[in-house]
């Protein structure tokens, strides 16, 4: 008899240590999952805040990201960017310090930039200007408005990378700024959103 009642002492109070340790380690998960949430909230906020908006004298968001109606074809269409309206020759500006990893004028996209910063990609079309070429490689050049940006040159946050204009496929003076991460397309407007809180 007393060794039933010893033994079932023994299952209770094992059991009873079960549950407070459990108790103390959800705690510290939880407690560690916090910190972890708070140290990524502050790394994002921390890396936001130097970010660069893409374009001088904005005035107004014309296209969203994402399906649409083609302004020029008509048809239903993915739009990859956000259409930001300013006046013609307002300066663009690199919105993230990264390397130059394309220039072309030959496309819908018009004059155009695409640059890499990680694991993040940045487009900006139809800008003025156009794309030469001599023996030190390809670039962009817009001479009125001093522009010259090599394709490979490393262009810092917030330079400017070229002028607003209507080159390529277009129906008025604006930025397509285009952005993907990891190679897949997401909204620009999400982003700049992020910026904004962060500045605000």
């Amino acid at each position: 008899m007393k060794a039933k009642k010893y033994r079932f002492l023994g299952i209770i109070t094992t059991v009873l240590c079960l549950c407070l340790t459990w108790g103390q380690l959800r705690s510290q998960i939880t407690q560690a999952s916090e910190v972890n949430s708070i140290n990524s909230r502050t790394e994002i906020a921390s890396t936001w805040q130097y970010a660069s908006f893409p374009v001088d004298n904005f005035q107004s968001y014309t296209s969203p990201f994402g399906y649409r109606i083609s302004p020029t074809s008509g048809k239903k269409q993915f739009h990859r960017g956000i259409d930001m309206a300013a006046p013609m020759g307002s300066y663009i500006r690199n919105w993230w310090t990264g390397k130059v990893i394309g220039v072309s004028d030959h496309t819908a996209c018009g004059t155009m930039v695409k640059i890499q910063s990680g694991r993040w990609k940045h487009v900006y079309c139809h800008m003025m200007g156009h794309i030469e070429r001599n023996d030190n490689g390809i670039y962009l050049i817009d001479r009125e408005g001093g522009i010259q940006i090599w394709q490979g040159q490393e262009i810092p946050v917030g330079a400017p990378i070229g002028r607003v204009g209507m080159t390529g496929r277009t129906t008025g003076p604006h930025l397509h700024w285009g952005l993907m991460y990891d190679n897949a397309y997401i909204d620009p407007a999400g982003v700049l959103k992020a910026m904004n809180k962060i500045k605000a």
